[in-house]
């Protein structure tokens, strides 16, 4: 299987704009898995009946927020009939529902609701990221899927520049982004392990700042609808990062 992105190093500085809509744009195109290239245009063409006139977006989804981002928020892959459908990472389900309200409630998004491209929802200082950028059957991406699409958050990290902490939605997320921190931070062996307000701070190998990264419960149904992570929950993690990456006072 091909890598994604194999042999094509980012080469803006960090925080470059260009470079990353670059980045985003050869992310939308990627075609190396065929497993969850199947999976999302069938979903694409079949659709949800809820949805039937959409047109599907069907096709990776690049990272949501500006290349001066502060503050990453890492998930696990979009959603077959949320990011899939819109375009926009963690827009248009229920898990971003929940999500877009808290980064709203702590002031890092314009609008608490995120539906589609062109509602107007802006976010302030946080990009949103996944290990995973194609919706995989039964929300499982495998390893090797993992493993392909890493080139591309390593990228994406590089150009983020600015970037001083990161909040990591769930385990599979949390041991996903690790290894790809641990290019320009020092991870500590054995490795972190995940947990709800878990808090590490990871020093640079190279020039860049330290790197505070945030365990919380993923924002899926499954914790939110039977109160595992509640909004109360959610803000305190993300206030406490924003508060890291020098985002509030």
């Amino acid at each position: 299987m091909t890598t994604a992105g194999e042999g094509r190093p980012g080469d803006g500085r960090p925080g470059d704009a260009a470079a990353l809509a670059a980045l985003d744009a050869e992310i939308a195109g990627c075609r190396a898995c065929p497993r969850l290239v199947a999976w999302r245009e069938q979903v694409a063409r079949e659709k949800r009946a809820a949805y039937r006139d959409w047109t599907y977006w069907g096709r990776p989804v690049p990272g949501f927020g500006p290349a001066d981002a502060r503050l990453l928020v890492v998930g696990l892959a979009p959603a077959a009939h949320g990011g899939n459908r819109t375009g926009r990472m963690f827009t248009g389900d229920r898990s971003g529902d929940v999500l877009y309200a808290a980064l709203h409630a702590v002031g890092l998004a314009s609008q608490p609701t995120a539906t589609h491209v062109g509602d107007g929802l802006e976010v302030f200082g946080v990009r949103l990221v996944a290990p995973v950028r194609c919706a995989p059957p039964a929300n499982k991406p495998t390893p090797e899927e993992r493993d392909t699409c890493r080139p591309f958050l390593e990228r994406e990290l590089a150009l983020l520049g600015d970037a001083r902490a990161v909040v990591v939605l769930g385990g599979w997320g949390w041991q996903a982004l690790l290894p790809v921190l641990d290019a320009g931070w020092v991870v500590p062996r054995p490795r972190p392990a995940f947990g709800h307000g878990v808090h590490v701070t990871l020093e640079p190998r190279g020039g860049r700042a330290p790197m505070q990264v945030f365990g919380c419960y993923h924002v899926s149904q499954q914790n939110t609808f039977t109160g595992r992570l509640t909004p109360a929950m959610l803000e305190a993690v993300l206030s406490r990062a924003a508060e890291a990456a020098g985002l509030t006072q």
